[in-house]
């Protein structure tokens, strides 16, 4: 159970080393001691009542917007336009592989020069060379030019759920509040990866293909000016003047560490994120050939996510809302074990033949309420073991390691298919996840020691 404590000025200074050059950060801190969200449902009411809390994480919603409808947006697009889905794959591709590259730069930047400075020049860029990729796709452009913008907007991709995932701490110095505040951000990404390709589909429907593309374009460009006028976003400020000290987080002096991957326990965490993330990538993927091969087509495909991304929704609100008693580093290991069964019971289900879906619709959505709790419990652990001045690079780090993890598995998975059947994926992916319990049970005793160094051990 996450304990009570008392913040105030101390207690945010100890958060966040050097705030003392930073007064506002301070009446802030004060300000959140009396918003204390507490628990149960009713604590993501008051977060969303709380304007300093509030106005981030709506604004990030919005610009994060453009991650569930992007991708596939421009894979519609060029496809519509040059009726092949190896050519639109290659584009999207290159969309991808620049997000997951410029994501750590970008939050190491952000912990030298402040979350604004980075934020807005990207947020405009990116959502301009979005925007431009459409209409050069429309007006007939060559390929190399579809790739090199695409491949220029990922790069340039504002890294907002780093920013917002390290902005807690401005807003809530108390870490069971921001517990919460983890819970409902990770829940609502999984509700964008439902809702944008239904927004997509929706605007598909009523307009041509550049549109979708337009519009993610503009709701990365709002949400992201938006959040960059966030009280939470202005505060979230390289320290000044930072002395050789301990950090609160971690113990160790914040001035040794080069980069956030030298921060103890937070490799092991990034390790567990990557498994874990080649396990999502073969799921995905197996999920549509699910659809395809054994259900009579791919358009109940998003019968198959909605029960998935429905339980993982499900699982974040109820972890998120409680108290609990178990510390985040073991339960880590029973969430990514429970994964790992529990795709193993699919791989065999589909190994076997056609499964009849209320079989298989309440295995999925059982699956799902393991994964958005292991999201939480992934970032809370950075936030433990990383110390203020490499907290964005840790969690841009976290966001990069997901894309990539996905990628290797959407391959994995697609080799797999081919050569052996689903079932093998599937069982590919509980393979993936069982790994990524394995790193955190040999890790245990390390985070044990390094998050016992810090002033307040969150638990959940």
């Amino acid at each position: 159970m996450l304990p009570t404590v008392s913040i105030g000025r101390t207690g945010l200074a100890a958060d966040n080393p050097g705030c003392d050059d930073h007064p506002e950060m301070t009446n802030l801190g004060d300000e959140a001691a009396e918003h204390d969200l507490g628990s149960g449902l009713r604590a993501y009411g008051r977060l969303l009542r709380y304007r300093p809390a509030a106005s981030p994480f709506l604004t990030a919603v919005v610009a994060r917007l453009a991650i569930a409808m992007a991708p596939l947006g421009l894979l519609v697009l060029v496809e519509s336009e040059r009726n092949a889905y190896g050519i639109a794959g290659v584009v999207t591709g290159a969309f991808a592989i620049g997000c997951a590259i410029g994501t750590p730069f970008w939050g190491r930047m952000m912990d030298r020069a402040g979350q604004v400075r980075i934020l807005l020049p990207t947020a405009l860029s990116s959502a301009a060379l979005l925007a431009g990729d459409a209409l050069a796709t429309v007006a007939g452009a060559p390929l190399a030019v579809l790739i090199m913008m695409a491949g220029l907007a990922g790069v340039a991709f504002p890294p907002i759920s780093p920013a917002i995932r390290t902005a807690w701490r401005v807003v809530f110095p108390n870490p069971a509040s921001r517990r919460v505040a983890f819970a409902l951000d990770a829940t609502a990404v999984e509700l964008l990866f439902v809702l944008g390709p239904l927004l997509l589909s929706a605007l598909l429907a009523l307009s041509s293909p550049v549109v979708p593309v337009l519009v993610a374009a503009g709701c990365m460009a709002a949400g992201g000016v938006g959040y960059c006028r966030t009280a939470a976003a202005r505060r979230s400020r390289p320290a000044r003047n930072q002395p050789q000290t301990q950090s609160s987080d971690t113990g160790i002096p914040v001035r040794h560490h080069r980069s956030a991957i030298t921060v103890p326990g937070v490799a092991a965490v990034l390790g567990v994120m990557l498994a874990m993330s080649i396990g999502f990538g073969q799921l995905d993927t197996s999920l549509a050939g699910t659809a395809g091969e054994l259900l009579g087509g791919t358009d109940r495909v998003g019968i198959l996510f909605t029960a998935i991304a429905g339980g993982s929704t499900v699982g974040g609100l109820i972890f998120g809302a409680r108290n609990w008693r178990l510390p985040e580093r073991q339960a880590v290991m029973i969430t990514t074990g429970t994964f790992s069964v529990l795709l193993v019971g699919i791989a065999l289900m589909v190994g076997s033949g056609k499964p009849p879906l209320w079989l298989l619709l309440p295995l999925l959505f059982g699956t799902g309420l393991t994964i958005a709790p292991t999201l939480i419990m992934q970032q809370g652990l950075l936030d433990q073991l990383t110390p203020s001045n490499r907290l964005n690079e840790a969690q841009s780090m976290l966001s990069s390691v997901t894309q990539v993890g996905a990628a290797v598995g959407t391959a994995l998975a697609g080799v797999l298919i081919d050569s052996r059947g689903l079932g093998w994926s599937f069982s590919g992916a509980a393979i993936a996840v069982g790994a990524s319990c394995l790193v955190a049970i040999g890790c245990q005793r390390s985070w044990a020691r390094l998050t016992a160094a810090g002033t307040v051990p969150a638990r959940v």
